[in-house]
């Protein structure tokens, strides 16, 4: 009997735990999800998820770029290129023809020669002309760096004529004074500055000269003197030591349209020299002026380097000028400088710079009769065309005035 109670005391806890179990689930239970919502037409389709497929595309014909229209308003706009400044070469100048140049210059010329020909007329004019007068005389002249050798000369002739002449107007004493000044200065001489070689072109000039004499200014006016009769001029900036040589020749060639050659800094003068010479002879030029360092006649290495270009060039062809700078105002000091130049390189002719600025026009005898080679060129100022060639009679008019 205990058992059968045992046994349902036991049935009924054992229901009793599994309807707690199936009410306690039932409860868990999520509640049915709501009823799908009508579609809304205004919105956009949906995207595909991962998974869904996608609608398998429909076989349209392509148009090309070309057919397709543009909304309105959004036509595509030319791409401009970005502008590129033009560089403007300066304007090619026509140099003053070189004929009758110095006469045109002769009214500058005079302002600082006259002191030697008034000077020379004023002690010649005296009633007296005694020893003390010829002192003066050969003075004036010394003073005006003619030289030694040729002042005595001239003070010789001068004392034997005056003698003969007798009566001495004004006017017989400025001839006779023109008369032997001219013949002092060397009115025979060839003052030609030769640039036409005899077989072929180019012709070629060295121009040398010590530091401060207007040597590279003086080659610059130098090929406007050569383009004004007619040349075409090749410029090689040999001067490669001195940082602003070449920026100042180029400049000076492009004013007149004269193609320059020039180097790196520092580089070899010779090499520059030598590709000057080869370019001309490239493009037919008429005339190479080649524009050396200035050298100090008292360094002997650098005077040694001078010879040196010479040298190098003369591989393409002969040197048809050598064209020595000297500055007018260093007097008696330009002949020591002469001297040692024409050593080296065998100069041909001078080019005396700043005449002007000096009263010892003088130093033209002096130099000639030092190198045996005329003055060929003289300047007469800092403007560009104040280079001109020496003519004897206007220099020696310009020494005695009107």
């Amino acid at each position: 009997m205990e058992t059968i109670i045992l046994a349902v005391v036991i049935a009924v806890v054992v229901l009793g735990a599994l309807g707690g179990l199936l009410v306690g689930g039932l409860r868990r239970k999520s509640p049915p999800p709501p009823p799908p919502a009508a579609p809304d037409i205004t919105a956009p389709p949906a995207e595909p998820h991962v998974g869904e497929e996608a609608e398998t595309p429909r076989e349209e014909p392509r148009r090309t770029i070309e057919e397709v229209d543009l909304p309105e308003g959004s036509a595509p706009t030319a791409v401009e290129e970005p502008l590129v400044p033009e560089i403007e070469l300066p304007p090619i100048e026509v140099p003053e023809p070189t004929a009758g140049r110095l006469v045109r210059l002769r009214a500058r010329l005079s302002r600082s020669q006259n002191a030697l020909g008034k000077g020379l007329l004023n002690l010649l004019s005296r009633e007296h002309l005694d020893e003390d007068t010829w002192e003066e005389i050969e003075d004036t002249l010394l003073t005006a760096d003619v030289g030694v050798q040729p002042t005595q000369e001239l003070v010789g002739r001068l004392r034997e004529r005056v003698k003969v002449l007798g009566t001495r107007t004004p006017e017989e004493l400025r001839g006779l004074l023109r008369e032997e000044l001219l013949q002092l200065v060397g009115p025979d001489m060839d003052r030609t500055v030769r640039t036409e070689p005899e077989a072929g072109k180019p012709g070629i000039v060295m121009v040398v000269g010590v530091n401060g004499t207007g040597k590279t200014t003086t080659t610059g006016k130098l090929a406007r003197v050569l383009v004004a009769d007619g040349r075409s001029v090749v410029l090689g900036a040999a001067d490669t030591f001195r940082a602003a040589a070449a920026d100042q020749l180029q400049t000076w060639g492009e004013r007149v349209g004269a193609h320059t050659v020039r180097g790196p800094e520092g580089g070899d003068p010779a090499s520059v020299a030598f590709d000057a010479v080869k370019e001309g002879k490239e493009m037919g030029a008429d005339v190479v002026l080649i524009d050396t360092a200035g050298r100090l006649h008292t360094k002997t290495g650098l005077m040694d380097e001078l010879g040196k270009v010479k040298r190098v060039v003369e591989k393409h062809a002969p040197l048809d000028e050598v064209l020595l700078v000297l500055d007018a105002t260093t007097g008696q000091n330009g002949l020591i400088q002469a001297r040692v130049f024409a050593e080296v390189v065998d100069v041909t002719g001078i080019v005396l710079t700043k005449l002007d600025g000096t009263a010892k026009g003088g130093i033209v005898v002096a130099v000639q009769r030092e190198l045996g080679v005329p003055v060929k060129l003289v300047g007469l100022g800092e403007g560009p065309d104040d280079l001109a060639p020496f003519e004897p009679e206007a220099f020696v008019d310009a020494l005695i005035g009107e």
